[in-house]
Protein backbone atom coordinates (compact mmCIF):
# COMPACT_ATOMS: atom_id res chain seq x y z
CA UNK A 1 0.00 0.00 0.00
CA UNK A 2 1.40 3.88 -0.89
CA UNK A 3 2.07 5.86 1.82
CA UNK A 4 2.70 9.35 2.35
CA UNK A 5 4.19 11.59 4.67
CA UNK A 6 3.94 15.07 4.67
CA UNK A 7 6.30 17.54 6.70
CA UNK A 8 4.82 21.00 6.97
CA UNK A 9 5.95 24.18 8.60
CA UNK A 10 6.90 28.19 8.42
CA UNK A 11 9.53 29.11 6.09
CA UNK A 12 12.96 28.42 7.39
CA UNK A 13 11.88 25.42 9.59
CA UNK A 14 14.15 22.39 8.32
CA UNK A 15 11.27 21.05 6.23
CA UNK A 16 13.33 20.38 3.25
CA UNK A 17 16.42 19.39 4.86
CA UNK A 18 14.47 17.07 6.99
CA UNK A 19 12.48 15.66 3.01
CA UNK A 20 15.75 15.30 1.40
CA UNK A 21 17.30 13.12 4.60
CA UNK A 22 14.07 11.22 4.66
CA UNK A 23 14.49 10.37 1.06
CA UNK A 24 18.05 9.34 0.84
CA UNK A 25 17.12 6.70 3.87
CA UNK A 26 14.31 5.41 2.32
CA UNK A 27 16.31 4.86 -1.23
CA UNK A 28 14.74 3.97 -4.45
CA UNK A 29 10.96 3.81 -4.74
CA UNK A 30 10.66 7.24 -2.91
CA UNK A 31 8.90 10.47 -4.54
CA UNK A 32 9.76 13.86 -2.76
CA UNK A 33 7.39 16.68 -3.68
CA UNK A 34 8.64 20.09 -2.92
CA UNK A 35 6.34 22.88 -2.69
CA UNK A 36 8.98 25.65 -3.65
CA UNK A 37 10.24 23.45 -6.75
CA UNK A 38 6.78 22.93 -8.09
CA UNK A 39 5.51 26.81 -6.72
CA UNK A 40 8.44 28.89 -7.43
CA UNK A 41 10.79 27.08 -9.71
CA UNK A 42 8.46 25.11 -12.01
CA UNK A 43 5.56 27.65 -12.11
CA UNK A 44 7.70 30.71 -11.36
CA UNK A 45 3.90 31.01 -9.54
CA UNK A 46 2.99 33.44 -6.45
CA UNK A 47 1.06 31.53 -3.27
CA UNK A 48 -2.74 31.74 -2.40
CA UNK A 49 -5.99 30.32 -2.76
CA UNK A 50 -5.37 30.62 -6.37
CA UNK A 51 -2.62 29.06 -6.82
CA UNK A 52 -1.50 27.13 -9.88
CA UNK A 53 0.54 24.74 -7.33
CA UNK A 54 -2.77 22.72 -6.34
CA UNK A 55 -4.22 21.51 -9.70
CA UNK A 56 -0.01 20.14 -10.51
CA UNK A 57 -0.04 18.48 -6.31
CA UNK A 58 -3.26 17.14 -6.73
CA UNK A 59 -1.73 15.09 -10.20
CA UNK A 60 1.51 14.34 -8.21
CA UNK A 61 -0.26 12.88 -5.67
CA UNK A 62 -1.76 10.52 -8.01
CA UNK A 63 1.16 9.79 -9.58
CA UNK A 64 2.73 8.81 -6.41
CA UNK A 65 -0.21 6.75 -4.86
CA UNK A 66 0.07 4.82 -8.56
CA UNK A 67 3.44 4.08 -9.18
CA UNK A 68 5.80 4.69 -6.09
CA UNK A 69 5.91 2.82 -2.21
CA UNK A 70 6.21 6.04 -0.34
CA UNK A 71 5.43 9.75 -1.44
CA UNK A 72 6.89 12.60 0.81
CA UNK A 73 5.11 16.02 0.27
CA UNK A 74 7.15 18.99 1.98
CA UNK A 75 6.24 22.93 2.34
CA UNK A 76 4.98 25.75 4.35
CA UNK A 77 1.56 24.39 2.68
CA UNK A 78 -1.04 26.51 3.95
CA UNK A 79 -3.45 24.39 5.72
CA UNK A 80 -6.40 26.85 4.25
CA UNK A 81 -5.01 27.27 0.68
CA UNK A 82 -4.07 23.59 0.35
CA UNK A 83 -7.34 22.15 1.54
CA UNK A 84 -8.24 20.81 -2.19
CA UNK A 85 -4.69 18.73 -1.20
CA UNK A 86 -5.94 17.86 1.96
CA UNK A 87 -9.13 16.06 0.59
CA UNK A 88 -6.88 14.35 -2.13
CA UNK A 89 -4.41 12.94 0.29
CA UNK A 90 -7.74 11.76 2.62
CA UNK A 91 -9.46 9.87 -0.46
CA UNK A 92 -6.57 8.72 -2.01
CA UNK A 93 -4.14 7.55 0.88
CA UNK A 94 -6.42 7.45 3.72
CA UNK A 95 -6.02 8.87 7.08
CA UNK A 96 -4.11 5.15 7.79
CA UNK A 97 -1.27 5.62 5.45
CA UNK A 98 -0.44 9.21 5.47
CA UNK A 99 1.76 10.71 8.13
CA UNK A 100 2.17 13.93 8.67
CA UNK A 101 4.54 16.23 10.64
CA UNK A 102 4.26 20.00 11.51
CA UNK A 103 7.28 22.23 12.75
CA UNK A 104 5.82 23.67 15.69
CA UNK A 105 9.07 25.96 16.11
CA UNK A 106 8.68 30.25 17.18
CA UNK A 107 9.26 32.36 14.99
CA UNK A 108 13.33 32.86 16.48
CA UNK A 109 14.00 29.57 15.96
CA UNK A 110 13.22 29.62 12.65
CA UNK A 111 14.80 32.75 11.89
CA UNK A 112 17.96 31.07 13.58
CA UNK A 113 17.77 28.71 10.98
CA UNK A 114 16.85 30.47 8.36
CA UNK A 115 20.13 32.26 8.79
CA UNK A 116 22.32 29.31 8.81
CA UNK A 117 21.22 28.48 4.86
CA UNK A 118 22.00 30.09 1.35
CA UNK A 119 18.55 31.45 1.15
CA UNK A 120 19.28 33.82 4.05
CA UNK A 121 21.11 35.89 1.20
CA UNK A 122 17.46 35.95 -0.73
CA UNK A 123 15.18 37.11 2.25
CA UNK A 124 15.90 38.12 5.73
CA UNK A 125 13.82 38.29 8.45
CA UNK A 126 11.07 40.80 7.35
CA UNK A 127 10.19 38.51 5.31
CA UNK A 128 9.70 35.74 7.49
CA UNK A 129 7.33 37.75 9.38
CA UNK A 130 5.16 38.87 6.48
CA UNK A 131 4.84 34.77 5.66
CA UNK A 132 4.55 34.03 9.22
CA UNK A 133 1.87 31.99 10.43
CA UNK A 134 1.07 30.66 13.99
CA UNK A 135 0.17 27.06 14.27
CA UNK A 136 -1.07 26.69 11.07
CA UNK A 137 -2.42 22.93 11.84
CA UNK A 138 -4.51 20.87 9.35
CA UNK A 139 -7.86 20.41 10.51
CA UNK A 140 -8.90 16.77 8.63
CA UNK A 141 -5.35 14.88 8.78
CA UNK A 142 -3.65 14.35 12.63
CA UNK A 143 0.02 15.89 12.54
CA UNK A 144 2.79 15.02 14.54
CA UNK A 145 4.47 18.25 15.77
CA UNK A 146 8.36 18.89 15.47
CA UNK A 147 9.69 21.03 18.04
CA UNK A 148 12.93 22.71 18.60
CA UNK A 149 14.22 20.35 20.61
CA UNK A 150 14.21 17.85 18.01
CA UNK A 151 17.34 17.51 15.43
CA UNK A 152 16.69 16.59 12.44
CA UNK A 153 18.03 13.23 13.04
CA UNK A 154 16.30 12.49 15.85
CA UNK A 155 12.79 13.85 13.47
CA UNK A 156 13.82 11.30 10.30
CA UNK A 157 14.71 8.64 13.24
CA UNK A 158 10.81 9.75 14.29
CA UNK A 159 9.34 9.51 11.00
CA UNK A 160 11.19 6.14 10.17
CA UNK A 161 9.70 4.10 13.07
CA UNK A 162 5.99 5.96 12.35
CA UNK A 163 6.62 4.05 8.54
CA UNK A 164 7.45 0.93 9.91
CA UNK A 165 4.81 0.54 12.36
CA UNK A 166 2.53 0.26 9.09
Amino acid sequence: MATLVIIRGNSGSGKTSLAHSLQKELGENTLLLSQDLLRRTMLQAHDGFDTPTVPLLLNLLDYGFNHHQTTILEGILKSDWYQPVWQRIIERYGLANTYAYYYDLPFYETLKRHNTRDKANEFGEDALKRWWVEKDYLADIPETKLTKTLSLEVAKTLILSDLKKS
